[in-house]
């Protein structure tokens, strides 16, 4: 299976020594949205999808809280579709998108493909439609997903996988593509894990936010980060299990699976070009 590292959205929030942990604390940091295109058997597959088109052309979609305080570039060369085609794909040889949640900075590409089968979490697919309680503040935005993707919900269930429970692959794709509970930062957030010729990789999306948190020997978070993980998880708890967890599957098992997140340009550079 053939991997593209993609990049879907560069967001500039303030600070980059509160964020990144280096850098000046009056500059601003420069963070991704770090997506997958995957080749298959069964046509292309996305792992996230950034900013969409629409994000783009209209950004009151993604409401003025997140646009004051990331200032993203909204550059429509840097979407999922148009990466796809600088790729030499139409969007139509997309066939599955994998967002490890539906929060508005990976859910918004999926309107630009329509035809493709979104694959989530039932508590995930629940909490975006009807958010109660603290989803409520998260960043799901209705009009994402207001064409009417076709939704195929899951149940967590499956098999022990590198230490992770409730592991399963994909219906649809081939057995080298798993879904792997990683709650915390909301209802059914999940990480999704890649054969490749060379190992697995796991894309763990919001799980964590740096590098540095899951450095297995001395982890730290920068203190930006650090906050808003805490101010933004619905179950801290399970989200600190959960980094715990990826710090130990790095710690023992680094030559068998690479993990990245969603937003850290250190992990961005290991893999893609920006």
């Amino acid at each position: 299976m053939r991997v593209h590292h993609i990049n879907c959205g560069t967001l500039c929030p303030a600070s980059a020594r509160l964020v990144l942990g280096e850098g000046s604390f009056f500059s601003r940091a420069r963070m991704v949205c770090h997506c997958l295109v995957l080749e298959t058997s069964q046509g292309l597959a996305l792992v996230d999808t950034g900013l969409g088109i629409r994000d783009i052309e209209d950004p009151s979609r993604l409401g003025q809280r997140f646009v004051k305080r990331n200032a993203p570039r909204l550059d429509p060369s840097e979407t999922a579709v148009a990466r796809v085609e600088q790729l030499g794909f139409k969007r139509e040889d997309v066939r599955h998108i994998l967002p490890t949640h539906l929060d508005l900075d990976h859910a918004g590409g999926l309107s630009d493909f329509p035809t493709a089968e979104v694959h989530v979490f039932r508590d995930e697919h629940a909490a975006a439609m009807k958010p109660v309680d603290r989803s409520k503040k998260f960043g799901y935005r209705p009009q994402q997903w207001a064409h009417g993707p076709r939704w195929n919900v899951h149940a967590v269930d499956g098999e022990r996988w590198f230490g992770f429970e409730a592991v399963r692959p994909i219906p649809g794709l081939s057995d080298e593509v798993l879904i792997v509970p990683l709650v915390g930062h909301s209802e059914g957030h999940c990480g999704i894990a890649v054969k490749t010729p060379s190992g697995w990789l796991l894309h763990a999306g919001d799980a964590y936010f740096s590098h540095r948190e899951i450095h297995p020997v001395s982890p730290r978070s920068p203190p930006g980060v650090a906050l808003f993980q805490w101010l933004r998880s619905t179950d801290n708890k399970a989200r600190v299990a959960n980094q715990a967890r990826l710090r130990e599957l790095v710690r023992g098992h680094s030559r068998e699976v690479s993990v990245f997140c969603a937003h850290c340009p250190t992990d961005f550079q290991r893999y893609g070009t920006a």
